[in-house]
């Protein structure tokens, strides 16, 4: 076993890995940068494209298929990998959004933990701009109770929190460099501050799963096949974006979403 891998075990993350060069980095910075510059009045487009970056954007799914980015992906999990979603966590400078402490696999419906989730770093992520935090151990236990707090500041769906307090003291800052990623389990508490620097702090979270996975409901949401075989057909498998927000993709898009919102909000009927 790989001594980082141990690591990862133990803690349920691990970081940083360098992926993107420099180059690399600004070049798709920049393609993120002009698409929301492109679909600026459009607010309601640009969060989709945000919210589903590997469905709607050429560059993120090709990301994601990366092999510097799925070779710790394949040690974690095995040769035969889906990506399960892919969404951009952007805090613009000097601004109160933030995450708050939680579990990710709390709301997504799925059947089992066979999930790390990638987060790869555009700018630097560092204490100032509000960087995730980890507590480490904590993917050892179970799902633990959340409440929604729907606080508009907070860049989760329902504002969702750790319904047990967190020592903050045991948090460890995951400060990445541009072109760095971190892994981390699914169930280990994580959560970020605001960012108070000068720059935007702009990370691309990839889920990716094993194709064994399924819903825990009886209908089947997208993902698309980046390694090896899937023998369970338990995912719609789609391919790669026909090009920048396409629109046969964005109505495919918009039909998944609608599937996954029956358990992403699940139990929700009104604001608490």
């Amino acid at each position: 076993m790989s001594s980082w891998l141990a690591d990862y075990e133990k803690q349920g993350y691990y970081f940083p890995v360098s992926v993107l060069d420099a180059a690399t980095v600004q070049r798709y910075r920049a393609e993120l940068e002009a698409m929301e510059a492109r679909y600026q009045t459009d607010t309601d487009l640009k969060k989709l494209a945000i919210g589903q970056a590997n469905s709607l954007i050429p560059f993120v799914d090709e990301i994601t298929r990366a092999d510097n980015i799925l070779n710790p992906v394949r040690e974690i999990l095995g040769p035969n990998i889906l990506v399960w979603n892919s969404s951009f966590f952007i805090k613009e400078p000097h601004t109160e959004n933030f995450i708050s402490w939680h579990q990710d696999l709390t709301y997504w419906g799925l059947t089992d933990s066979h999930e790390v989730t990638v987060w790869v770093a555009l700018s630097a992520a560092t204490v100032q701009s509000g960087c995730m935090k980890f507590i480490p151990g904590t993917h050892t236990g179970s799902i633990v109770g959340h409440r929604d707090t729907f606080d508009e500041k907070n860049l989760l769906s329902r504002g969702q929190e750790l319904a047990v307090d967190v020592n903050e003291e045991d948090a460890v800052d995951v400060v990445l460099k541009p072109g760095e990623m971190s892994l981390h389990h699914g169930q280990v508490f994580h959560g970020s501050n605001t960012n108070k620097s000068n720059d935007r702090r702009i990370g691309l979270a990839i889920r990716y799963i094993t194709p064994d996975m399924q819903q825990t409901i009886n209908e089947k949401t997208d993902a698309k096949l980046v390694s090896g075989v899937d023998e369970f057909h338990h995912f719609n498998l789609t391919d790669a974006p026909r090009g920048l927000l396409d629109p046969e993709d964005i109505v495919a898009t918009r039909r998944d979403i609608a599937i996954r919102q029956k358990f992403l909000m699940a139990g929700v009927d009104q604001k608490t």
